[in-house]
């Protein structure tokens, strides 16, 4: 049997620190941070509540982060 594989952990980085930030802006930050994947959503979105390691995503409106959540 394959050994089961250990994740990376995920950056300590506080999500709430994005918001207000430019979509742009936040993405790139978000990559040289560590986070593997960026999830960028509309306000409303409808998403599957399942959790990704490594994963962070951005609501954002009119260009701007509004909530920011791991996952």
């Amino acid at each position: 049997m394959a050994p089961i594989p250990t994740p990376a952990p995920e950056p300590d980085d506080a999500p709430d620190g994005y918001v207000g930030l430019d979509a742009g802006t936040a993405e790139r930050q978000a990559r040289d941070r560590g986070w593997s994947t960026v999830r960028t959503l509309p306000p409303g979105a409808i998403i599957t509540m399942e959790y990704v390691r490594g994963r962070l995503n951005f609501e954002v409106g009119d260009g701007v982060v509004r909530r920011c959540w791991k996952g």
